[in-house]
């Protein structure tokens, strides 16, 4: 891959884009473009073929996805399914169309059944039922993995997919009705304890275990992607280690400082009870996660204290 080559990362404003960004350009990659949603609207096919014949990219990383968390899901079902479908397929019909090199696909840990073995390996994918819960994203990102395994069976391009768990980090989103856990949890924490160490209240029992990943570590997965032709179309992207919520939760109440009581709504669903990823097929080939949780959720807490001007904070 030349340091020159133009690369398009799709959804760079958001957590996961931005860093793709940022790690590329750290390692000299000089020609990286992205567009906002006001200048490119992802879900319009006309505007995305009309923008891949014009600036013609070598790489499309695709990092835009509609996201949130059990909520989010919930309230939102269509708008889950109807909006990655329409993102995603826009962008891999344009990218096998004007002859991109190479176009690495993300997506999430959801793509697996809700009740498949742990750890969860690439070759449990459609072996049973979804959670229920995220189950309109999951088969989004499931058509997405599939349309990049047929492009690279049929026509021999280098389409690849990673899976990342959960990710967290600088520039998260904090909004609690959007967000996910790691980020919800700081932000309830963090107005908890500027409101007199105030009760928090945390969705089901706390017992469902979780793992989570920094996103820089998820950027060097993709810079992995970019810099080395891959030779299977999907890789899971994860630590290898998991909490329960509880312990996550406990975490982050020590980092934020917060003293009061914390009560779990076990009339909330707690959706699917364990998530681990086998990345023993990416780790293999020579990438491996760096930040430990302790290290990454201090720092996404620092990050979000100097932004906190971003954030309309709650009082309770």
């Amino acid at each position: 891959m030349k340091k020159d080559n133009k690369i398009y990362v799709a959804g760079h404003n958001g957590m996961v884009g931005a860093a793709i960004c940022r790690i590329l350009q750290l390692h000299g990659y000089s020609n990286i473009m992205g567009k906002s949603s006001k200048e490119l609207d992802l879900r319009n096919q006309e505007q995305v073929n009309q923008f891949f014949k014009t600036e013609n990219p070598a790489v499309v990383i695709d990092a835009a996805a509609r996201v949130g968390g059990i909520l989010a899901n919930n309230n939102y079902p269509y708008q889950f399914l109807m909006d990655n479908l329409l993102i995603q397929n826009n962008l891999i019909h344009a990218a096998h169309e004007n002859a991109v090199d190479k176009f690495i696909f993300l997506g999430s840990s959801c793509i697996y059944p809700k009740l498949a073995p742990q750890p969860l390996k690439e070759e449990y994918l459609l072996t049973a039922s979804l959670e229920p819960t995220n189950e309109w994203y999951a088969i989004a990102k499931i058509t997405g993995v599939k349309a990049c395994e047929a492009i690279r069976k049929q026509y021999q391009k280098d389409f690849v997919s990673l899976m990342p768990t959960n990710l967290y980090g600088s520039f998260d989103n904090f909004d609690l009705e959007t967000s996910h856990v790691l980020p919800a949890m700081v932000r309830k924490f963090y107005d908890a304890t500027i409101n007199n160490h105030a009760t928090v209240t945390l969705w089901g029992t706390g017992t469902p275990m979780r793992e989570f990943l920094h996103v820089d570590d998820m950027a060097k997965a993709v810079l992995f992607a970019v810099e080395n032709p891959l030779p299977d179309y999907l890789y899971n992207v994860g630590t290898g280690v998991d909490l329960t919520i509880k312990e996550l939760a406990e975490l982050i109440q020590k980092i934020t400082g917060h003293k009061g009581e914390i009560i779990w709504d076990a009339s909330k669903p707690d959706g699917t009870y364990r998530k681990l990823m086998d990345n023993s097929k990416l780790e293999k080939l020579g990438w491996k996660y760096q930040i430990d949780l302790q290290q990454g959720v201090q720092q996404t807490y620092d990050w979000f204290l100097k932004n906190i001007h971003q954030y309309k904070t709650v009082k309770i």
